[in-house]
């Protein structure tokens, strides 16, 4: 079988001496298989990496589907929305067509939409990859020529491309700003779990920010959360220390809103806030959000010119795109310490 090409059922039933007749039958459980034959075909799928391919009636006998499979955390996360359209858009005059599901950032739940995906026999497999996710399995895969992406976070136990966002210099340049308007008390909430990849690229942005600018690191300051309850939550519990910030630095827009939500309730408008990404309607909030921007379009854009180069046959060595983010000042990280409060 050629390096760059994707095992198929003739492959498999080679690969045992049998018909692929007979490997259909055992594979489907349609029909008489002797307990060896059938032993000897499932050893030589696992061998082959070999999936069965459930579009098989309407595309050529071991052909690729026409498809993308791209697993996200979430599907009501703007960014992530906003990062599969740039895909389908980039895609579409391709003949390719986007399937999407959500892990809610569980690894058994990715390993389980991946595994579907390549049943299909996707042309291509993008993922948000979860934390704790073993993505060893796919080598195979990757190997007999089917392009794997990661987005956002770089993937565990192997080397693929990966489209990443700039996350630890936007972190620093949004803290940075905060500092420079004259705050020295900032809070940090970031997402869970706390090994999660961007997390602990922020957390770090911000730590360099401070270090950067003589201020010790308080584990006091820093709090976590998943959902914007929960980092309404956090909050309320970091506005209520005996010595509370007076700037808040959200690690993604979901604590983002926990954030505001907050603010808003306890009718708290002397405290600075910038977030890393933007949320909805970020202009109209009184004062406007200042953000730290992430492109998610071109996230989007760079994972699929990537993933077409690979399926028109580059082999070259995976490689990671780094997508710059920017800061978008609009009112809410300039508010000035409050009286009383200066360092």
């Amino acid at each position: 079988m050629a390096a760059n090409r994707r095992p198929t059922l003739a492959d498999v039933a080679r690969e045992v001496g049998v018909s692929a007749k007979t490997v259909s039958r055992v594979l489907n459980e349609d029909g008489p298989a002797s307990a060896r034959t059938r032993e000897q075909v499932l050893a030589a799928v696992a061998k082959l990496g070999f999936q069965p391919n459930l579009m098989a009636r309407n595309i050529r006998v071991g052909g690729p589907d026409t498809t993308i499979g791209l697993v996200i955390p979430d599907l009501g996360n703007p960014f992530f929305g906003a990062v599969a359209r740039s895909i389908e858009d980039t895609v579409r005059d391709h003949g390719l067509t986007l399937l999407m599901g959500s892990s809610a950032d569980d690894p058994d739940r990715e390993r389980a939409l991946t595994d579907k995906f390549l049943a299909r026999r996707v042309s291509i497999l993008m993922v948000v990859p979860s934390v704790g996710a073993d993505h060893s399995p796919l080598r195979t895969h990757r190997a007999a020529g089917l392009p794997v992406i990661f987005i956002d976070r770089p993937g565990a136990g192997l080397s693929t491309d990966s489209v990443v966002s700039s996350n630890r210099a936007g972190s620093h340049d949004g803290v940075a700003h905060l500092i420079a308007h004259g705050h020295r008390r900032i809070g940090f909430v970031g997402d869970l779990p706390v090994k999660l990849y961007t997390r602990r690229e922020r957390l770090a942005g911000y730590r360099e920010a401070l270090q950067e600018a003589g201020l010790p690191y308080d584990r006091a300051l820093v709090a976590n959360a998943h959902d914007q309850q929960g980092a309404a939550a956090a909050t309320s519990q970091l506005l209520g220390l005996a010595d509370p910030p007076t700037a808040l630095f959200a690690g993604n827009n979901i604590a983002a809103l926990g954030i505001i939500a907050e603010l808003a309730r306890s009718k708290r408008k002397d405290v600075a806030v910038v977030a890393f990404d933007d949320v909805p309607l970020a202009e109209a909030l009184e004062p406007a959000l200042t953000v730290v921007a992430q492109d998610a379009d071109e996230i989007g854009r760079a994972a699929a010119t990537t993933a077409l180069t690979r399926l028109d046959g580059d082999r070259s060595r995976a490689r990671t795109v780094t997508v710059p983010t920017r800061l978008v000042v609009r009112g809410s990280g300039e508010l000035p310490v409050p009286a009383g409060q200066e360092a």
